[in-house]
């Protein structure tokens, strides 16, 4: 099934992800720092869209309704080594 992803900013670099698997929904808190940003060297995409990625990374690998409530991405980076070359694509 798949997984609908809203991504709004909230300003500050941070993000409040809604994400939607049939009738399960859930919401998460992405923060993007600038410094994360140039660690990843991914200069070229805007916040939002390392954030819709991130979320979309992330819900490939666990379901919607196990979500985490607060997303940090140096966490996800640390956890995944794949996931610089995933936000590539």
């Amino acid at each position: 099934m798949a997984i609908a992803i809203e991504v709004e900013s909230q300003g500050g670099h941070q993000y409040l992800v809604r994400l939607q698997e049939g009738e399960d929904v859930t919401e998460s808190w992405f923060s993007v720092t600038p410094e994360l940003l140039e660690q990843l060297d991914i200069a070229t995409l805007a916040e939002e869209d390392v954030v819709r990625r991130t979320a979309a990374f992330l819900a490939e690998r666990q379901d919607v309704i196990d979500y985490p409530t607060v997303v940090e991405l140096e966490d996800v980076m640390a956890t995944y080594h794949d996931y610089p070359a995933a936000l590539a694509d």
